[in-house]
Order: C-alpha cells, then sequence, then structure tokens
C-alpha cells in the first residue's frame, strides 16, 4: 500500500539536523541511524580484474571489508556502515551477490565481536531491467533483479537500496532539449510510477527477511543534470535547469518511503535533505568526501543534515596512506567525529549553519538545497501530496520562486546565461495544465511520437 505525504515531518526547518531524525533506524551490529550520532558509510569498487569470477569477486570485497573495518578499529571509530554498490556481474547473477554479502556480513561480525565496533552493510543492487537499448523495467529482467534484492538479504545484507532508472529514457531526450514538461514528465510522474512499483516489493522483501528497505535516490535523472551542469565556467546546462529537476526528484525520490522504505536514504540523493524535512527518515549523504569520484558546488552544505556520511564510490588500490577504502574511510570516520562533538557540546547547530552558509550562495544548487529553503520545497510537495504530477510541478514552481527571491536579495549572483534559462523554466511551468489528466494524455501523445525508446508498456499504460 503507498501512502502518500501530506504534512512535514518537522515544525520548521531549524528542527533539522546531522545525526538526528524523527524516525530513527536500527540495522546491522547494533547500530542505530539518525538516532543522535552521525556515522560513516563507506562506498567503493573492485578493479575491473577481479570481475571475471565469483570466487575472484568475493575474494576482492573481503579484502575491502578487512581494510576498513581495520582500519576503523586502529582510528578508535565507533560505528560504521560499508555501501556495496554492485557491479553488472552481481546483480544479474543474484548469487554473486549473496556470496560477496555473506562474506563482507563475516567480517564485519567478526570485528564488532572482537572490538564491539557497531555496523551494518549497505547492498544497492543495480538496475539491470535493460535490454540493449531499451528499457524493460516490467519484462523478463524484473524476477532477476528482485532476486538480486532477496539473495543479499538472505545473505547478510542489512540494508537494501538501488538506484532506479524509471523515466530516463524521456528525460535524456528533454534535458538535451531543456523541454521543462518532458523533465517533469521523466522524473516526476513516470519515474514516480515506476517508485511505486519497485518500492512495494523491496519493502516486501525486506521484510520477509527481516531486514530493511532503505530507500533510492535520483542517480539516473537529477544527477545526470548536475553532472551536465558542471562548474561555474560550464555552459553545457543551466544549473538553474539542474536544480529544478533536482526539485522534481525528491517527489519521485519519496515514492520509496511512501512504499514502504524507512531510510536512510542513500548518499548521491542531493535531494535527500527535501526528503528528510517531510518524512523525518534518515538519510545519508556526499559533498566534499566524494572528490574521489565526482565534483559539485556544495561539498561543505550538504553534510547540513546527514546521518550517514558517504565518499559516493573510489577504486580499491592503493594509496601511501594505506588502501583508497582505509585514507576514505578514515577522512569520513574524522568529519563524523566532528559533528558527534558538536552534539555533545550543544554546537551542533551552529556547525551546521557554518556548513550551510560556506556553500549557500556559491550556486543556485546549493541555495535551493540549503536546509530553509529544501524545507520550502517539501512544503511545496505535501501541498498536492496525493497526486505525482501535480506536487513535481509544485516543486518546481517553489524552486524557481526561492531562486528568484535569493538574486532579488543581492546574495546569490547568476549570470546572464543563468537568468535566462530561470526565466524559461519559470514560463514553461506557468504554461502548464493543473489537470493532471489532461498532462498525461499530452505528454504520452507527444514523447511516444518523438521518443523511440519511450515504452509505455514499461509503467503499465
Amino acid at each position: 500500500m503507498v501512502k502518500k505525504y501530506t504534512s512535514m515531518a518537522y515544525a520548521k526547518a531549524d528542527d533539522m539536523l546531522f545525526g538526528n531524525c524523527k524516525f530513527p533506524v536500527k540495522a546491522g551490529l547494533g547500530l542505530e541511524i539518525g538516532a543522535g550520532y552521525a556515522t560513516p558509510e563507506l562506498n567503493y569498487a573492485p578493479r575491473p580484474q577481479a570481475g571475471k569470477s565469483k570466487e575472484k569477486l568475493v575474494k576482492e570485497y573481503e579484502r575491502i571489508t578487512t581494510d576498513a573495518m581495520a582500519r576503523m578499529v586502529q582510528i578508535g571509530a565507533p560505528s560504521v556502515v560499508l555501501e556495496t554498490e554492485h557491479v553488472e556481474q552481481m546483480s544479474n547473477n543474484p548469487e554473486w551477490g549473496g556470496a560477496v554479502a555473506h562474506a563482507q556480513k563475516t567480517i564485519m561480525e567478526e570485528y564488532h565481536d572482537e572490538y564491539g565496533i557497531k555496523c551494518a552493510l549497505r547492498h544497492t543492487i543495480g538496475d539491470i531491467r535493460e535490454d540493449r537499448d531499451y528499457l524493460q523495467l516490467r519484462g523478463d529482467k524484473y524476477s532477476v533483479f528482485m532476486e538480486a534484492f532477496e539473495q543479499c538479504a538472505q545473505n547478510g545484507a542489512d540494508l537494501l537500496s538501488v538506484e532506479s532508472m524509471g523515466g530516463k529514457e524521456v528525460f535524456d531526450y528533454s534535458i538535451l532539449r531543456n523541454d521543462t514538461a518532458g523533465i517533469l514528465f521523466g522524473i516526476g510522474v513516470l519515474g514516480s510510477m515506476d517508485m511505486e512499483m519497485i518500492w512495494s516489493d523491496i519493502a516486501d522483501v525486506a521484510k520477509k527477511n527481516g531486514v530493511v528497505a532503505a530507500g533510492d535516490t535520483d542517480c539516473a535523472q537529477a544527477n545526470t543534470a548536475m553532472f551536465i551542469a558542471g562548474g561555474l565556467l560550464d555552459k553545457n546546462l543551466a544549473h538553474t535547469t539542474a536544480i529544478v529537476a533536482r526539485s522534481i526528484a525528491a517527489g519521485r525520490s519519496l515514492c520509496a518511503y511512501e512504499a514502504g522504505a524507512t531510510g536512510p536514504g542513500k548518499d548521491c540523493g542531493y535531494e535527500n535533505t527535501i526528503i528528510k524535512s517531510i518524512s523525518g527518515v534518515p538519510i545519508s549523504q556526499e559533498g566534499k568526501t566524494s572528490t574521489c569520484a565526482h565534483s559539485d558546488v556544495m561539498g561543505n552544505l550538504t553534510m547540513q543534515c546527514c546521518d550517514l556520511w558517504s565518499n559516493e564510490s573510489v577504486e580499491y588500490h592503493g594509496e601511501f596512506g594505506g588502501t583508497t577504502v582505509q585514507c576514505w574511510v578514515e577522512t569520513l570516520a574524522y568529519d563524523c567525529s566532528m559533528m558527534n562533538t558538536s552534539l555533545k557540546l550543544g554546537k551542533a547547530k551552529d556547525l551546521r549553519d557554518i556548513l550551510t552558509l560556506s556553500d549557500k550562495y556559491r550556486d543556485p544548487q546549493g541555495y535551493v538545497l540549503a536546509y530553509d529553503n529544501a524545507y520550502r520545497v517539501g512544503q511545496a510537495i505535501v501541498k498536492d501530496g496525493e497526486d505525482n504530477y501535480l506536487r513535481a510541478k509544485n516543486a518546481a514552481i517553489e524552486c524557481c520562486n526561492i531562486v528568484g527571491e535569493g538574486v532579488a536579495s543581492g546574495k546569490l549572483k547568476l549570470t546572464r546565461f543563468e537568468t535566462n534559462a530561470l526565466a524559461k523554466v519559470k514560463a514553461d511551468l506557468e504554461g502548464l495544465t493543473d489537470d493532471s489528466d489532461k498532462f498525461m494524455s499530452d505528454c504520452l501523445t507527444k514523447y511516444k511520437e518523438e521518443v523511440a525508446v519511450f515504452r509505455t508498456e514499461n509503467y503499465g499504460l
């Protein structure tokens, strides 16, 4: 049963804080997420040659897990989450993923028993629902997709996640054309429809196996927009367009929790602060510690309300300070130590605001995702919370309003390129109907004709 959010979890934005959430999640070995302390979440990738056989892959993840856990114990870190984002061999062959989960959890149990470190294992299944050039969201691959969750849940994974791709075929077409309606349709409508289906099933798998259905992220769409937008000198895509896409994505990612997920949301969901304001679930975030994987323009700000603090992903190999997983998990642990100390000293809101303000006026993306403005986007979403289209549209409009107010205040500076892009998006949104059925009908007619790879059967239409 999908139960839509129609109110906010927090009475005001100032109530949101890192290491704390309305609905903490117990997972793994003695760990509670969002219950008064922040925990590092290490994300990693095996070397390419390790994927040649199941045995090689399991050995690689055993080394990764041992290295990370040993480093945590060496520096006295009290807690850690390890996130295994599946390489394609692990999701296409669910028993591989299960074998990796079992090997990792065995090692983590040994460290927990010996040293008392609180820990949990997240497995993020790959969205393998593709057939060459087409998405096949409800086709033959769906049973394999779900079996991958089953195998990981049965063999030691404590948290189940995915970066799902529903709506991406329309989004990819639309983002290249600055087509606001198509972006909204791809993320806010099609993406939400797919999320409601898969997360109802993932939540059932988690419940059956006594593990946690954690959450999703709109990596395939909102992160694509952020990456195309790039840095302050890039002009491939306006940053104002990218943050509108991100605001729309909040309603789409929220669908996981409406279908039974409980958090923690995944690290690369930059929309997670918005989601936390609505749902009260714990969230993982990445920022300055994800420079091993990519750049962004809000590296401090994203720490503002996190419960898990992640590095995004790093390939396993050697560095001067040890292996990559040892170096990055240590960095994450010291950031969490800083947050946790500020909580104990009663200085947490000061630290939160320093982190936020250090990036808030750098770029429109950070400006909208600053916790006070993220809360406003959340309010826009719950205003028409029962309707996926209207809440996506409301979020986009409120995003434009927030950016416009920032510019009017003189604190947020936009180039002419960005100003023109904002005006275009705003005009596009104002021209859209408030009739969800008409929007759906118009979009189906348009994109069935224009997007060759768009298949309505993927969405039960």
